[in-house]
């Protein structure tokens, strides 16, 4: 089959799913003929995602969150999708001309946000495959944040916007669940670069921090004068500094490098990390235990630390404060074993989900139950 990719291009969850993904396809047979990515006005997609697609790359501009003081600033956040509307829709328009001239046999939408929009407004016949774990949050048995009921109704309808028209959601859980195939949702394992699978992780005297804006860093530093004893490495997202500032003998920062984090992952203490879904899993795969942070004002992230205390990847905090952590790591159970019997699943899964619109296979191409277990 060939497959084009939407993609969401904002943080790394998304990007690295796809990259995942062409992986899998690949290895299958399949070919990935181009991926679409969506990013915020003036921003830079991180190289690794080019450097790894092993596809045409089409860039395109798409709404975003924006950040202010460490949380997401909702105004600015509505402001930016109001001012840069008239570039928003061409946006759209250049998504459909591409689609148009490739001519895909299936398109595999990682959250990307004109993809509902896409298939309602151009009404194509090619079927659309949705995947993201912020689809999980659907499930009757997902378990939300206290008192949430409005920020999770508001997500769900971002989530079924994202899907509209779409042949079939595909939920990324960090557990097994039971698929809702009468919903087309189905529960599948994460995502995950099959790099990761290669790590022989050991366990060296510093932690690893990942933060999904560089804005947070004034919360890591504030910590780290307080505790200079407990070594750092952070990466960030920080354009104007070189590729590694070293603040001082115990705390670094690195601009995000996926074969330098991947390396420093598989032999740091501790992940502490802005609750991205992927960045959890990879951690919990590791073996290596997590302080999820949120980012304020993020439902989202709320919801995957959540989910990810639940699935016993770690501990949640509403700060950078890692004396939490410290608390913590005596009291972590290990719970790699479980979770890649889990994540090895997948690959099948993902497969038999796919093959099902292959139209030139009629065998595949009849979605029958036996394809959502």
């Amino acid at each position: 089959m060939r497959i084009l990719f939407l993609v969401q291009g904002e943080g790394r969850g998304h990007l690295t799913q796809a990259i995942s993904m062409g992986q899998i396809l690949r290895t299958a047979g399949h070919e990935v003929v181009g991926a679409m990515v969506g990013s915020a006005v003036g921003r830079q997609i991180p190289s690794f995602f080019t450097d790894q697609i092993q596809a045409p790359v089409h860039y395109f501009n798409a709404p975003s969150i924006v950040y202010n003081g460490g949380g997401m600033n909702t105004k600015r956040t509505l402001l930016g999708l109001v001012t840069h509307l008239p570039t928003y829709i061409k946006s759209l328009h250049y998504i459909h001309k591409t689609i148009r001239e490739i001519q895909p046999d299936l398109i595999i939408s990682f959250y990307e946000t004109y993809s509902g929009l896409y298939n309602i407004l151009y009404r194509t016949q090619i079927p659309m495959i949705c995947v993201a774990h912020q689809y999980l949050i659907l499930h009757p048995d997902f378990t939300s944040p206290k008192n949430s009921w409005l920020s999770r109704t508001l997500i769900n309808l971002n989530s079924k916007a994202a899907s509209w028209k779409a042949s079939q959601k595909l939920a990324l859980s960090f557990r097994e669940m039971a698929s809702l195939p009468d919903e087309k949702l189905i529960v599948v394992p994460p995502l995950l670069r099959q790099e990761i699978q290669d790590i022989f992780p050991v366990k060296n005297d510093f932690f690893l921090v990942y933060m999904t804006h560089h804005s947070l860093s004034a919360q890591i530093i504030a910590w780290h004068l307080a505790h200079p004893e407990v070594r750092l490495h952070c990466f960030w997202d920080k354009a104007d500094e070189p590729d590694e500032l070293v603040y001082d003998d115990t705390l670094s920062f690195h601009r995000i490098n996926s074969p330098k984090y991947l390396k420093m992952l598989g032999t740091c203490r501790a992940l502490v990390t802005t609750a991205g879904f992927e960045s959890v899993c990879e951690a919990m795969y590791l073996g290596k235990p997590v302080m999820m942070v949120p980012v304020p004002n993020h439902f989202e992230q709320e919801c995957n630390a959540l989910d990810g205390v639940i699935s016993g990847a770690g501990v949640t905090s509403k700060t950078f404060d890692l004396s939490v952590l410290l608390d913590y790591l005596p009291h972590h159970v290990d719970q790699s074993a479980k979770f890649r019997n889990w994540y090895h699943r997948g690959n099948a899964m993902f497969i038999n989900n796919i093959e099902a619109f292959d139209k030139s296979n009629p065998i595949k191409n009849r979605v029958t139950s036996a394809t959502f277990s």
